[in-house]
């Protein structure tokens, strides 16, 4: 009886997972250039300094519960939603300060709703990092 050898496992070999992931960051690196570079010598807009505006067609409330609509004096809600037309009741838009208590947010979009505004949407600040 003859005895056979335990014989190594071959390895399997790594050169074409080499091959693979090196056609992989050829790919992303030519993909990746879609958008041409900015010019160096371009300075682009700086904006920190400016103050937000509401949009023309939102109802801001302040923080002591008054309601403005493009700049103009103090508004009712139900005055408000009862002078638009119908068209103009399916979305409202509200601008809430920062400072304004949920509370009286929630109060003012049932208010809203009541007088007859399908949809109420809050306009915020998107925060840039």
């Amino acid at each position: 009886m003859r005895r056979f050898a335990k014989s190594k496992p071959q390895r399997e070999p790594t050169i074409a997972l080499i091959n693979i992931v090196f056609l992989m960051l050829v790919f992303f690196m030519v993909a990746g250039t879609l958008a041409q570079p900015l010019d160096p010598d371009l300075k682009l807009v700086e904006t920190r300094a400016l103050e937000g505006q509401a949009p023309p067609d939102a109802l801001v409330i302040y923080p002591d519960g008054r309601l403005t609509f493009q700049g103009a004096a103090q508004v009712d809600a139900a005055s408000y939603v009862a002078s638009l037309s119908d068209e103009d009741r399916e979305i409202i838009r509200l601008v809430p300060d920062r400072a304004l208590p949920a509370e009286t947010l929630v109060t003012l979009t049932r208010d809203l709703r009541a007088a007859g505004a399908q949809k109420v949407m809050l306009v915020t600040q998107r925060a840039l990092q």
